[in-house]
């Protein structure tokens, strides 16, 4: 497996660069740190100041960005793979996007956030557009990955289910984990207005279907030896699916995002958006 490891300095990006301890060994790993240089703009400054100045702020943030990457790679746990460093300059989340791509890279790994309040902000932008463009599947690591033990996988139909349970066929996973599959069924409002017009029985064979479609997953995943079991909640996605990883004591939560385009996409990009940002652990979305 091709991995690429975005790190930016930040704590969460060196728990990202720990949580490789949980994957297999790396048949290629790039350990990316992109420079996001800020041009001058002073319009009184003449441009050969202006160059000079922008010279001087980009040598000093190659030293920081190369003191970066040693960091992160001395931060690799053992038998991770043969590391190859890369300092790149440009906007961090279209390069982290094109360098997977040239790369091939099989997976994305990199920090929930950033470094202080701003830069958090604007990183988190970062993590949210590789989730939501990227063309292999990005793990977004929140906190330290102690331990991989249980994970819950939250589906939306056929479409999401598909290309996770080929992913997890490949056992990207160094150890035995024990996998809670869930569908949520958005019958409250204000996700579907309409819910207190839904017939009794036709509320019943709707929860009934969706217990199939969760069981039937698991059963996928029982047969390629996993410990896999189906639910089904009904409610608001993102609290459901946030609740839902807290009470199973989740070390990570994995979504599908595949074969969806307009509001479709939209509102799953809405719900994988605010998982990342209140899930109580990492993130693990598969296309």
């Amino acid at each position: 497996m091709n991995i690429l490891l975005a790190v930016d300095g930040s704590d969460t990006s060196f728990y990202a660069a720990q949580a490789l301890a949980h994957l297999p060994p790396a048949d290629k790993l790039v350990v990316l740190h992109v420079l996001d240089v800020p041009n001058p703009a002073y319009p009184m400054l003449v441009p050969e100041v202006a160059r000079d100045l922008y010279a001087t702020v980009e040598r000093e943030m190659r030293a920081e960005g190369t003191r970066v990457l040693e960091q992160a790679v001395a931060f690799l746990p053992p038998h991770t793979g043969p590391a190859d460093k890369r300092l790149e300059l440009g906007s961090p989340a279209d390069v982290i996007l094109t360098v997977a791509d040239v790369e091939r890279a099989h997976l994305i790994v990199l920090g929930a956030r950033g470094l202080g309040a701003l830069k958090e902000l604007l990183l988190g932008s970062v993590s949210h557009r590789v989730l939501t463009h990227a063309t292999c599947p990005v793990l977004a690591v929140r906190n330290p990955l102690r331990s991989l033990k249980r994970i819950l996988l939250a589906v939306q139909g056929p479409d999401d289910a598909e290309p996770i349970v080929q992913f997890l066929s490949k056992h990207p996973f160094r150890n035995p984990v024990e996998v809670r599959v869930l569908t949520v069924l958005p019958f409250t409002q204000p996700v579907w207005p309409t819910a207190a017009m839904i017939p009794e029985s036709l509320r019943k064979d709707m929860v009934a279907r969706a217990k199939q479609f969760a069981g039937g997953v698991a059963a996928q995943l029982d047969a390629r030896h996993y410990r896999a079991t189906g639910d089904v909640v009904e409610g608001a996605p993102a609290p459901e699916i946030v609740r839902a990883a807290a009470s199973h004591q989740a070390d990570l939560i994995v979504m599908g995002s595949r074969g969806r385009k307009g509001l479709s996409r939209v509102a799953l990009g809405s719900v994988s958006h605010a998982v990342t940002h209140h899930a109580p652990c990492s993130m693990l979305v598969v296309r």
